[in-house]
């Protein structure tokens, strides 16, 4: 696995035109939904760990790593 690697998915317009254009051909309704914060804060069943940000610190460790409890954003 390639934990450096860092996806987000970003559609750009030409997608956006070629599906708006088929779902107008074949007579398909379109739905929009805002999903920014989604998966902001959920749950992960897997352990996650990443490297500490910079200028982070807890009193008492000096674990290079960090455990994630929660989910961020493009995870």
């Amino acid at each position: 696995m390639d934990y450096e690697e860092t996806f987000t998915p970003i559609t750009k317009y030409t997608y956006i035109r070629a599906v708006l254009s088929i779902a107008s051909e074949m007579g398909w309704r379109i739905y929009r939904m805002d999903v920014k914060a989604a998966f902001l804060d959920g749950v992960i069943k897997e352990e996650v760990y990443i490297e500490q940000p910079h200028g982070f610190k807890v009193h008492g460790r000096d674990s290079p790593v960090c455990r994630l409890k929660k989910a961020l954003y493009g995870l």
